[in-house]
C-alpha cells in the first residue's frame, strides 16, 4: 500500500515535469490554447506496452511543437519517462475495465485505469474544460492557473511564519525546563507537534513550488529561509526524549504518517515515542539525553555528540561536566572540550535569563 509520504513523493515528481517553464508544459498550453484535447502517458514501461494498440511507432525527439501537432490526432502519445522522446503516436489505450473509476468522460477514464494499473504518469487535457488532470498511481490532481497558487502560496507562508513563532516560543520554554531538569512528556509533544505543523506546512508550500515552476523561485527561497534545519531539530528532540531501542527514524516517519486530526491528540506523539498509556502519562517527567542542546555547539560533529551522550548519558551529566571531564571522550580535544564546555554554560545563562528576566 502507498504510505502518505510515497503519494507526496510521486505527485512531486510529476508537479516537476510538468511545471511552467518545461518543454511539457508549454506543449500543454499549446493544446489548451488551439482548444483541443490530448492523452499523454509518461513511461514506456511494458504494462503500458500490454494495453497498447495500433498507433505509430515515432521514437522522435521530443519539441512541444511536435507533441501539440500530434495531439490532433485520436489516441494517446507515449513519451519516455524522460521527457526526451515521442515513442507512439494514436495509440488506443485498453486498461482493465474492472478497475474503479470515479470519472465519467471516456478520456478521463481511460487516464485514472491506466494510471492505477502500471503506476505510469498519465496527463489528460480536456477539449470542453480546458483543464488539465494529472493521474499518477491512484492520485489525482487538477492544475490551477499560476494567480490562484501564487495566492494560496502566499497565504500558507502567512500561516508558516505563525506556526513557526509558535514553534520558537514553546522551544525557548523547553530549553528553560531542560536546565533546570524539570521536561514533562507534555512539554515534549507540544514542541513536536508544533514542529510536524510546521513541516506540513512546508510539505505544503512546496506542491505550489513544484507546480509554479520558475514562477515560484520566491517562493522557495522564503520558505526554505523559515525552515532553517527544523526537521533536523525535530529529528534531535525524538533522539533525546525516545524511550530506549525504538528506532529513531522509524519514530520519524510514524509522526510524518500521522493525518491532520491524529496530530491534535498529544497521545498519538507520546505513543510514537514509545510511551502508552492515558492522558496521565503526559504529567511524567522525562530527561533529555543533550543531543539537541549539544547540536547548538558550533562545528561540532554528530559523530561527537553521539559519542558524549554515550559517556555522559543526559544532558544534566554533560552539563555538570568539567572540560577535563570532556577530554576523555574519543575525539574530543583540549580546545574542542573547553568550547563545548564554555558554550553549554552560554546557552544555559541565556536560556534562564530569558525566561526569567
Amino acid at each position: 500500500m502507498t504510505t502518505r509520504t510515497q503519494k507526496q513523493q510521486m505527485l512531486a515528481d510529476a508537479l516537476k515535469k510538468i511545471a511552467p517553464g518545461t518543454d511539457l508544459r508549454e506543449a500543454i498550453e499549446y493544446i489548451i490554447s488551439a482548444k483541443t484535447g490530448g492523452l499523454i502517458v509518461i513511461g514506456d514501461t511494458e504494462n503500458v506496452l500490454k494495453m497498447s494498440n495500433g498507433g505509430f511507432e515515432l521514437y522522435c525527439q521530443f519539441t512541444p511543437q511536435r507533441l501539440y501537432e500530434l495531439t490532433k490526432m485520436d489516441g494517446a502519445i507515449i513519451m519516455d519517462s524522460e521527457l526526451n522522446q515521442i515513442l507512439r503516436s494514436n495509440v488506443h489505450l485498453v486498461p482493465d475495465s474492472s478497475i474503479y473509476t470515479s470519472e465519467s468522460g471516456m478520456r478521463h477514464r481511460t487516464a485514472e485505469r491506466v494510471a492505477k494499473q502500471t503506476k505510469a504518469l498519465v496527463i489528460s487535457v480536456s477539449q470542453k474544460r480546458q483543464s488539465v488532470t494529472l493521474y499518477v498511481d491512484n492520485i489525482k490532481y487538477i492544475l490551477r492557473d499560476t494567480r490562484s497558487i501564487l495566492a494560496k502560496a502566499n497565504q500558507a507562508l502567512q500561516a508558516f511564519e505563525k506556526y513557526k513563532t509558535r514553534l520558537e516560543q514553546v522551544d525557548a520554554n523547553l530549553g528553560a525546563l531542560e536546565y533546570e531538569d524539570l521536561v514533562t512528556l507534555l512539554d515534549v509533544v507540544i514542541v513536536l507537534q508544533r514542529s510536524l505543523m510546521v513541516e506540513r506546512v512546508a510539505d505544503q508550500i512546496n506542491r505550489y513550488v513544484y507546480e509554479l515552476g520558475s514562477e515560484g523561485k520566491l517562493i522557495k527561497v522564503q520558505s526554505e529561509e523559515l525552515l532553517a534545519n527544523i526537521p533536523e531539530h525535530s529529528l534531535a528532540i525524538i533522539k533525546d526524549y525516545a524511550k530506549p531501542k525504538h528506532d529513531i527514524e522509524e519514530i520519524k516517519l510514524q509522526l510524518k504518517r500521522l493525518t491532520s486530526e491524529e496530530m491534535l491528540d498529544l497521545l498519538n506523539i507520546a505513543k510514537a515515542l514509545g510511551y502508552d498509556g492515558d492522558i496521565s502519562i503526559l504529567d511524567t517527567n522525562i530527561h533529555p539525553r543533550g543531543y539537541r542542546v549539544l547540536k547548538k555547539v558550533p562545528r561540532l560533529p554528530l559523530v561527537v555528540i553521539d559519542k558524549i551522550v554515550n559517556k555522559f548519558g543526559s544532558l544534566q551529566a554533560v552539563l555538570l561536566a568539567k572540560a577535563t571531564d570532556l577530554e576523555e571522550v574519543p575525539g574530543v580535544a583540549k580546545s574542542r572540550a573547553k568550547e563545548i564546555h564554555d558554550s553549554l554554560r552560554r546557552f544555559r545563562e541565556a536560556s534562564l535569563m530569558e525566561r526569567y528576566v
